[in-house]
């Protein structure tokens, strides 16, 4: 599998990424509706979704029989089924392809989970950047009361307890969070993200966002044609 040049495709891909608990997915949802309601071509894609990948993800996780290597191979093969079945296609078809999480994911935590940075980017050379990427930088005592304000604990590897950081969830989330979030900031210019305080408010988040894809895409291009 290639890179692809951006000329070649009509539709365009805006990502977003951030820490659990940064409320990324609670925006690009919103963001989704906001296109959608305008009539644009809009399909939406989530990390570790591939129906090929998926059961064994979940029994290798349930198990605790991923390595980071194992780990790191498993998301790969799930994202170049979707990007093959789903992101190039629909861009191929001229729509709006939102990610719920792209391949900076795993080029932070895998990393993190002790993979070699150099080994992670080759496994996703083939994937174009996306036209828009945003980061939603959270800190991290928000991060965690957001996650167990809907929830009573931690999941194993959300908290990155894989790793041995920490016998106690909390710590060990706060951990592994920590030096997931360094590596999302030394990508950040290297990858021209656009950074959002995820702090505030979810209305303001929202704003922000709407304005950032209306000065970068020409939105009325993606609108569904009506035959007469």
């Amino acid at each position: 599998m290639t890179s692809v040049d951006d000329s070649d495709l009509p539709g365009r891909l805006i990502a977003v990424e951030g820490l659990d608990g940064s409320g990324k997915s609670t925006q690009i949802y919103l963001l989704r509706r906001w296109l959608e309601l305008q009539g644009l071509k809009v399909f939406f894609t989530e990390w570790n979704s591939s129906q090929m990948v998926r059961r064994a993800t979940k029994r290798g996780k349930k198990k605790q029989l991923l390595t980071p290597t194992t780990f790191s191979l498993i998301h790969s093969t799930d994202f170049a089924d979707r990007y093959e079945r789903q992101i190039l296609p629909l861009m191929k078809a001229g729509f709006i392809v939102l990610a719920d999480r792209y391949i900076y994911t795993a080029m932070a935590r895998d990393v993190v989970r002790g993979c070699s940075p150099a080994w992670v980017r080759n496994l996703y050379s083939f994937a174009r950047q996306p036209d828009i990427t945003f980061f939603f930088h959270v800190s991290l005592d928000v991060a965690l009361d957001r996650i167990l304000s809907n929830r009573t604990r931690l999941k194993y590897h959300e908290a990155g307890m894989d790793l041995g950081l920490s016998t106690d969830p909390r710590e060990s989330f706060r951990l592994f969070q920590e030096r997931v979030q360094a590596q999302y900031l030394s990508m950040v210019d290297q990858y021209g993200f656009t950074v959002i305080d995820a702090n505030r408010p979810i209305e303001e988040q929202q704003v922000e966002v709407r304005r950032v894809v209306e000065e970068k895409i020409d939105l009325a291009r993606f609108r569904w044609r009506t035959r007469r």
